[in-house]
């Protein structure tokens, strides 16, 4: 039996990559480094399939919230192929306007091949 080692913080460092790169291209290219190109996206707010699909997703939300970033709140927590933590989206170095829990899916290559995301906090209005 043969046991793969996935990198969690780094599987997990690309993907908040991802939602912070506020640039169209160079966001594409972060997503194909993060995500399996059959990756899915699952939230209280969208239901996706596909890479392209979730970076329409987070190109909207990058829209809506420009100039706040996402950061890792907390530990990871990873096994098997899945890895569950904590973000919040705010100012750099402010409150958190908006506050999240994610388990992603890992591939054997580390890339995220499910996200299922849960919202803890949201701004009003949203």
């Amino acid at each position: 039996m043969t046991t793969t080692t996935l990198d969690y913080a780094a599987a997990v460092e690309r993907y908040l990559a991802v939602w912070n790169e506020p640039a169209a291209d160079a966001r594409r290219s972060l997503a194909e480094a993060a995500f399996t190109e059959d990756a899915t996206y699952t939230d209280p707010l969208a239901a996706v399939t596909g890479r392209d699909a979730i970076d329409m997703v987070v190109g909207a939300v990058r829209g809506e919230f420009p100039g706040l970033v996402f950061t890792l709140a907390g530990a990871l927590d990873g096994h098997h192929d899945l890895v569950r933590f904590t973000w919040h989206l705010g100012p750099a170095g402010g409150e958190p306007l908006a506050i999240g829990f994610d388990v992603a899916v890992l591939a054997d290559d580390g890339r995220i091949r499910a996200v299922h995301g849960f919202l803890d906090k949201v701004p009003s209005g949203h």
